[in-house]
């Protein structure tokens, strides 16, 4: 990432993540959203002074934080609204599989060449254009009277979305430096969590204040006062442009093959084909995956930036860990939406006796979160591991005891569940992330964040459109909820256990690069490997 004008004046480039925060009091995260994070165990050296944030750092610590807010609550809101607008558009499965996915898939898309257009003519006119494209389209979302038109929406409010992602996450390397710039993206970072948090019972409150019909609309409008508000502090207060100092070099070809891949992938589970037609997925799949190999091998021969920068690739611990990721929160986005339709639709809870079923999770990630760094002081990357062995189990047993339990005691056993899927989460996520971006190779370090959010938003949206469909097919052809339940939580479960595997060899890969003279440094509340 090259130097920027911040708001005090020319910015040095950003030391390494490893660059020490001495604040005391961890940082929790809870949010399944992708985003990358200062290491959370960082080298301590108590004889530096604590930096802080100048009036200008923190105007623009502002506007990314409400930027943040505004585009990640969107998708919390909306899982609880999907049977409401079902009923209400008489969306078919598919229909429902776009809208939900949809989003995710061009959030994820959007990344890196919007990352690189404002590396090279700056951010701060991406950033208001990604989010007054989102807001406006969150109008067009509201008012939608058809499914196409819904899915329509949806991708542009993703694309929008992850144009303001990416100019956020420039713009905090930009802007701050060492310490505060540590500081400042574990902020952003626990602004994905209280999104995450607030989203299902914000939305459950306001489908039982407006009804389903006028509720789920009423859920996308709420995108409008935060969006309308953020654009007039990113308009103020956000770094000017600076000049362009080079050609804008986006690997056009790898970001197509990259969303040709993505659609193959979906296709299939959004309107399922025939043998003959899971065969020529398949084919389809490895040929555009090859196409993408060699591209990316010749267009860095020829001395271009490729999408995927070859030396990540070439790191086991980078390549295992963002494997790792992938599972992850494919996994868990994918069960959390199948948990709300079985509640409202299976069990007949009210959309707020739904979220409060939900709401277990979201306070256990936070909680573990702050707590992990106590975990890793003893166990190290190992930590990774046990908190998917917890995820998984909590997948395994939520469809075992739907299935099998009374629906008397059913709500209050899938939450106690959801607190453990939840304190799970916590445990890993950030953990795992940190791990990541310490394994990537200096040469490409700016891009290996947007390139691990990217391949998180693209498993959401094939785990999403995957598992939900699994679960309206079996209720479809007369299989029950239960069972239809059971059927997409054991799919969730195998998932989340390749993000074990991935995690127990990513281990043994960090083991095997790291020399006898790389320590790792551990201090309270942080965590990492120097």
């Amino acid at each position: 990432m090259s130097a920027a004008d911040g708001p005090g004046g020319p910015i040095p480039e950003p030391g390494p993540l490893s660059e020490p925060d001495p604040n005391p009091n961890p940082t929790p995260n809870s949010t399944p959203e992708p985003m990358p994070v200062a290491d959370p165990i960082p080298e301590t050296n108590p004889s530096r002074r604590k930096e802080r944030f100048d009036a200008a750092g923190r105007r623009v610590l502002l506007v990314c934080v409400a930027g943040g807010f505004t585009t990640l609550l969107d998708q919390s809101v909306l899982n609880t609204s999907v049977p409401a607008l079902r009923e209400s558009l008489h969306a078919h499965p598919a229909h429902l599989q776009w809208i939900v996915a949809g989003y995710s898939l061009a959030f994820g898309l959007a990344l890196i060449p919007g990352g690189r257009l404002g590396d090279v003519k700056g951010r701060k006119w991406f950033f208001v254009t990604g989010l007054a494209l989102f807001t406006l389209v969150s109008l067009v979302s509201a008012t939608a009277t058809d499914p196409t038109v819904l899915i329509a929406a949806r991708l542009l409010q993703g694309a929008g979305a992850g144009l303001v992602n990416s100019q956020m996450i420039g713009t905090l390397q930009d802007v701050f430096d060492g310490q505060l710039r540590a500081r400042a993206l574990g902020m952003y970072a626990v602004t994905g969590s209280l999104a995450f948090a607030l989203g299902p019972p914000i939305g459950g409150l306001v489908l039982a204040a407006a009804g389903p019909e006028l509720g789920w609309r009423i859920t996308f409008l709420l995108n409008v006062p935060f969006g309308l508000a953020t654009l007039a502090l990113a308009v103020r207060h956000l770094p000017k442009p600076r000049p362009a100092t080079r050609q804008t070099d986006l690997d056009l070809l790898g970001l197509l093959l990259v969303g040709a891949l993505t659609l193959v992938l979906m296709l299939p589970f959004v309107q399922p084909p025939g043998w003959a037609g899971w065969s020529a997925f398949a084919a389809g799949a490895l040929a555009l995956l090859g196409a993408l190999v060699h591209w990316q091998r010749r267009y860095a021969r020829s001395g271009g930036h490729p999408l995927i920068h070859p030396a990540l690739t070439r790191s086991a611990p980078y390549a295992l860990g963002t494997a790792t990721a992938m599972a992850q929160f494919g996994s868990s986005l994918a069960a959390s939406l199948v948990l709300t339709m079985f509640l409202q639709d299976g069990l007949g809870l009210s959309p707020m006796g739904a979220a409060l079923v939900s709401l277990p999770s979201a306070l256990a990630m936070g909680t573990s979160s702050a707590l992990a760094w106590r975990v890793v002081q003893r166990l190290g990357r190992r930590t990774v591991t046990l908190g998917m062995v917890g995820s998984t189990l909590a997948m395994l047993l939520s469809g075992l005891v739907a299935h099998w339990a009374p629906v008397a005691v059913l709500p209050w056993l899938l939450a106690l569940l959801q607190l453990l899927s939840g304190a799970s989460v916590g445990l890993m996520g950030s953990t795992n992330q940190a791990y990541v971006l310490r394994h990537a190779p200096a040469e490409a370090a700016g891009v290996s964040g947007a390139i691990l959010q990217m391949a998180q938003r693209i498993a959401a949206a094939v785990a999403v459109s995957a598992l939900s469909g699994v679960y309206l097919r079996e209720t479809a052809g007369g299989g029950g909820h239960r069972s239809a339940y059971l059927a997409a939580s054991l799919v969730c479960a195998a998932v989340a256990g390749l993000a074990v595997l991935a995690s127990v060899f990513a281990g043994r890969a960090t083991a095997r690069e790291r020399s006898p003279a790389e320590p790792v440094a551990v201090s309270r509340g942080r965590t990492a490997v120097r």
